[in-house]
């Protein structure tokens, strides 16, 4: 319903007769609206943790970085209610609103990224100009860009004529980019 309506359009009163059950059942389990949403981000997280931690065992670092980007891109291709929540809803304000909510399982992702850059300079497989953290936000931004970009055509007269195999080219490109010797990915690779 979140991803089909809107968080701000659904109703937990709607959820919970939706699911068969009470709105303080609903309360009770979730805690909030939010709570509802901060957990299926995070059931989301984990399908995609188990494609994200095959991928990041390769022995290449540029390999490994290609590897995670393409498994979530592909977990949430073949989840598009997942999809259109994470790319639409995901970076929600606090009640507080000072503090912008982040999933661990997001957090968790960018860490691994963090971590293959870091394998990438160490290997001298990243060009040693670049700051971490800049790349790692301009990889994990890329990615998500393509892959809202495409969620937002679909639901709006937004363009974003290409497909899924063009977000793969692209993030390809990307690793290319940053790799301070020209690493691609394993596909581009046996080209």
């Amino acid at each position: 319903m979140f991803a089909r309506n809107g968080f701000e359009n659904t109703s937990t009163v709607t959820i919970a007769r939706e699911a068969g059950t009470s709105e303080s059942q609903l309360m009770k389990h979730f805690g909030s609206k939010q709570g509802l949403l901060t957990s299926i981000f995070e059931r989301g997280w984990e399908s995609i943790a188990d494609r994200v931690r095959v991928a990041a065992h390769n022995e290449a670092p540029s390999v490994r970085l290609f590897g995670v980007l393409e498994a979530v891109a592909i977990e949430l291709e073949n989840d598009p209610d997942l999809k259109d929540l994470m790319m639409l809803e995901a970076r929600r304000i606090g009640k507080d609103h000072h503090e912008v909510l982040v999933s661990r399982g997001f957090q968790h992702f960018a860490s691994t990224v963090g971590e293959i850059l870091n394998d990438m300079r160490r290997h001298g497989q990243l060009r040693p100009d670049l700051n971490l953290d800049a790349v790692r936000a301009a990889v994990v931004g890329m990615m998500e860009g393509l892959i809202r970009d495409r969620v937002v055509a679909r639901r709006s007269e937004f363009r974003a004529n290409y497909g899924f195999e063009d977000v793969k080219k692209v993030l390809d490109i990307l690793v290319m980019a940053v790799s301070g010797d020209g690493v691609r990915s394993p596909k581009a690779v046996n080209k």
